[in-house]
């Protein structure tokens, strides 16, 4: 496990760098050509002034996994040469802690989408940065099916953290409806509001989430509308659905249907992060897009609202204490 573990660390933090280096996709139309390198599509955020979503993009898709993957050689390479690896306890907790906000795979699909979405409009060209970076979400997958937090522990010698003090009951479902509560609010300008505009010959062409789908649906693009259609409207909802399900349960003293119950949660907990997909989609489009009044793409307030529901009801999810649902209170 351990040699599987470096090995598909430092394969991700090479891929990882190389993704970087070159460029990554370019987009010709009208004898207009623009090019972006992963860097480029997170400062096209900045410069349309959503600083927020370029910091995020920049966190999930680069800074989070690097910082998992160097903290990981860091504990790993010692015990390699049967070295106990210093300050093991608090790098382990912060390896787990980023692990669910890593979304390098999400990046990548959110590319192809997009690549389908444009590619009846103009030239799409694929730089070396692009195959770098699919090896890079493909070897980091591979890194984090490897990652046991048990068998970490006992690789670095380090003791197994103690159990979080058990919270009240009312604390872990008062913070849990709070965040629902918020995402709910959030994610209704998120599907009412333009998600991005298109600026063509000066005319400009809102979209909504769903009326992305709409018209990828209607390109005949059926399984990248059903990928957006799923991530984008079905996840959110379910997960928002599930979650209140679960909070209400334990909150009125429900005891019974508990295996049902945790599936639930942990269903939640495994799509939650895939909903970025779109935001993703939105933000490649922006960067890769902009050729003057020829043809040019923007980010609408509700990339913004929905990159906030996701967020949220991951919190949210985080907040609930899966243990309510095996006691009674």
């Amino acid at each position: 496990m351990t040699q599987k573990l470096v090995a598909f660390s430092l394969a991700s933090l090479i891929f990882m760098v190389a993704a970087l280096c070159f460029k990554f996709l370019s987009f010709s139309a009208n004898g207009q050509y623009h090019a972006i390198n992963i860097i480029g599509s997170i400062e096209a955020l900045a410069d349309n002034d959503y600083l927020g979503l370029a910091i995020l993009q920049s966190a999930v898709i680069l800074v989070l996994p690097s910082t998992i993957l160097l903290c990981l050689l860091y504990l790993l390479i010692p015990v390699l040469f049967g070295k106990k690896p210093k300050h093991a306890a608090p790098l382990l907790k912060l390896i787990f802690t980023l692990r669910p906000w890593t979304m390098v795979e999400i990046f990548l699909v959110a590319v192809l989408v997009s690549l389908v979405k444009i590619m009846s409009m103009a030239d799409i060209g694929i730089g070396l940065s692009f195959y770098a970076y699919a090896l890079f979400a493909i070897s980091m997958t591979a890194m984090l099916m490897y990652l046991d937090q048990h068998q970490l522990y006992i690789l670095t010698s380090c003791e197994l953290p103690a159990p979080p003090k058990p919270r009240p009951a009312s604390h872990s479902i008062q913070t849990t409806w709070a965040l629902l509560v918020t995402s709910i609010m959030f994610y209704i300008p998120a599907n009412t509001l333009p998600i991005m505009h298109t600026n063509i010959l000066g005319d400009d062409q809102p979209s909504t989430i769903l009326g992305g789908v709409v018209t990828l649906w209607k390109m005949g693009s059926y399984p990248i509308a059903a990928i957006i259609f799923i991530a984008s409207i079905l996840v959110p909802v379910g997960k928002l659905a599930i979650l209140c399900w679960l909070n209400y349960s334990v909150q009125t003293d429900y005891y019974g249907g508990q295996k049902t119950r945790m599936v639930g949660y942990r269903i939640t907990e495994f799509i939650g992060r895939w909903s970025m997909i779109d935001v993703f989609v939105v933000a490649i489009l922006v960067s890769l897009i902009q050729l003057g009044n020829i043809m040019s793409i923007y980010p609408g307030y509700a990339a913004l609202a929905f990159c906030t529901v996701v967020i949220l009801t991951m919190l949210a999810a985080f907040s609930f204490d899966t243990k309510l649902i095996w006691s009674e209170q």
